[in-house]
């Protein structure tokens, strides 16, 4: 056996494994990365999504993440072509999204999402809905340009998170991603950055973490006993890479363990390079600290499936890009459970497939400029 065939077939038989996340059994390991892509106008789900999500799980995907959805809040997002996570027409068409996904043997989670202070150059705020955040600054301003949110705005959206994971269960999803990463509404509580609160949601790591516990803690009271839930969470920030919500395993932990004791499930650790060491003396990255420090299953993401040219290109000279070997290493250590594909699975909907069947030979490099459409 050549060593490609030998690493062709080490990654079929390991990333073939079955996995738990709370009560839910995924077929694979392998994971599909959330995505926004704006092709739901209205934000309504139609046909052209349903077969997104739907080709991916026939190809071997094991769990759906889909792009992150609006929950039910005013100031939850501003673009009309995002989907939404609630609306008689809006879960109606994500209702036919996971029956497409299950039919095609794969599992599906909705991404809910509360964008926060995070507004996009061209897009004004929705009439009525101020920008709202933890104290109204957005990542890098020194004065506030949005609202500070009070008790009552904190308690509208912990309702609307509980209101769309209960929807989500109802109309056949197999349970949430919660969206608490890459400087959105839940992010900016957790990162001391954007986060200047006196009150019992701001100042230590604990306290940042509150607002999103209690978001954890009524979705879990809404679900089902083994409906899982799942909390995404970064370090970094869309408009600031280098920003870190715990410099040390110690703050780490002190943020991840209220979010546990809570009632997620399982984390998914968003970072861009997944075989970067998240902290000084240990190779575990971001998704390994956190399984070693909250017992709890972990997705790891970043950059997986991408070719060297286009890490240098988007990432800066002198990245290197990890290989398929140090991914299989990690799992064969049992650092973390699951691993989300992002731009690799946008390119070429059967990766999954392919990988599994250890047909490496037909993996095509990734290729911006070959993506006509997000089909």
């Amino acid at each position: 056996m050549t060593v490609a065939a030998s690493a062709a077939s080490r990654a079929a038989e390991i990333l073939s494994r079955p996995v738990s996340l709370g009560g839910l059994t995924v077929p694979n390991r392998i994971a599909m990365a959330p995505m926004t892509r704006m092709f739901s106008p209205g934000g309504v789900p139609g046909d052209d999504v349903i077969s997104y999500y739907s080709r991916r799980a026939a190809a071997g995907v094991g769990l759906i993440v889909t792009e992150g959805t609006y929950v039910g809040h005013e100031s939850a997002g501003q673009s009309d072509r995002v989907p939404r996570f609630h609306g008689e027409e809006q879960l109606a068409g994500w209702a036919k999204v996971a029956e497409a996904v299950h039919a095609a043997g794969g599992t599906i989670v909705p991404q809910l999402w509360h964008i926060g202070m995070v507004r996009n150059q061209g897009e004004p705020p929705v009439a009525d809905a101020p920008a709202v955040g933890p104290s109204g600054l957005r990542i890098g301003a020194t004065e506030p340009t949005g609202k500070a949110m009070t008790q009552a705005d904190i308690d509208a959206v912990i309702g609307a998170f509980a209101e769309a994971a209960a929807a989500a269960e109802r109309i056949g999803f197999d349970g949430v991603e919660i969206h608490g990463a890459h400087g959105y509404l839940l992010d900016q509580f957790l990162w001391e950055g954007t986060n200047r609160r006196t009150d019992a949601y701001g100042g230590d790591p604990v306290a940042r973490a509150k607002f999103s516990a209690e978001i954890v803690a009524a979705v879990r009271e809404t679900v089902s006993a083994d409906f899982p839930v799942i909390f995404r969470y970064s370090q970094w920030k869309q408009e600031a890479y280098d920003a870190r919500l715990a410099e040390t395993p110690e703050e780490l932990e002190a943020i991840l363990t209220p979010l546990a004791a809570a009632g997620a499930d399982a984390f998914h650790a968003s970072t861009r390079r997944y075989w970067v060491p998240e902290f000084d003396d240990s190779d575990l990255n971001l998704a390994g600290w956190t399984k070693k420090l909250t017992g709890k299953p972990a997705i790891t993401v970043g950059s997986v499936g991408l070719n060297g040219d286009f890490i240098k290109a988007f990432q800066g000279e002198g990245a290197e890009v990890g290989d398929l070997d140090n991914l299989l290493d990690r799992f064969e250590r049992d650092e973390f459970d699951m691993v989300a594909v992002g731009r690799a699975l946008l390119q070429d909907p059967q990766w999954a497939q392919k990988v599994l069947s250890g047909r490496f030979d037909e993996l095509a490099p990734y290729d911006p400029a070959a993506l006509k459409t997000l089909s």
